[in-house]
């Protein structure tokens, strides 16, 4: 059986491409294949637990690189490959997306259409804790339609808290960088 498959066969890119990916110890959230002018444009998307950085981006882009060459999975044609992370806002669909943004703000719509916006405090393989406005609210993901991590521009990196009002501390000589 030939390996070769048509460039629009995702389930079968994603089953070369995973093996490759996991072996940097990282999961592959997304690979698809879209047209960009006489091009392909090959996109796969990596993320861990903790995060990833730009070397990690690096490393996984060479051995995905080095992997089509030797292998007909693209099939005839040229194509480009762009290896990334997810952005903040791809929406939290599996139970790793949800532990990667544990104290994090996310939004949230239930089948049922209710809406709720609460920060993530603990996750198991079926449910989310939420403490909405000091509630502890359990969600289950079965009940998800949506959920979506929220930008907050006034919240430290790596802080587990939100960062307290600092309205009229620019005497003090701080200043906020955006």
């Amino acid at each position: 059986m030939s390996r070769k498959t048509d460039h629009t066969d995702t389930t079968s890119l994603e089953n070369f491409l995973r093996p490759l990916v996991e072996q940097f110890g990282c999961d592959l959230e997304a690979a698809e294949v879209t047209p960009a002018g006489r091009r392909r444009l090959l996109r796969v998307l990596v993320d861990r637990d903790g995060g990833i950085s730009l070397d990690d981006v690096a490393d996984v882009t060479r051995a995905i690189s080095k992997a089509l060459d030797a292998d007909d999975v693209m099939g005839d044609g040229a194509y480009t490959l762009e290896v990334s992370s997810p952005g903040v806002d791809r929406p939290l669909t599996l139970p790793r997306h949800w532990r990667r943004n544990i104290s994090r703000l996310v939004a949230v719509t239930l089948h049922s259409g209710d809406k709720l916006t609460g920060r993530i405090k603990t996750v198991s393989d079926e449910t989310a804790d939420l403490d909405v406005d000091g509630t502890l609210r359990t969600v289950a993901y079965a009940d998800v339609d949506k959920a979506k991590v929220q930008i907050e521009f006034n919240r430290p990196a790596g802080n587990d808290e939100p960062a307290p009002d600092t309205a009229g501390d620019a005497a003090d000589g701080t200043v906020e960088e955006n």
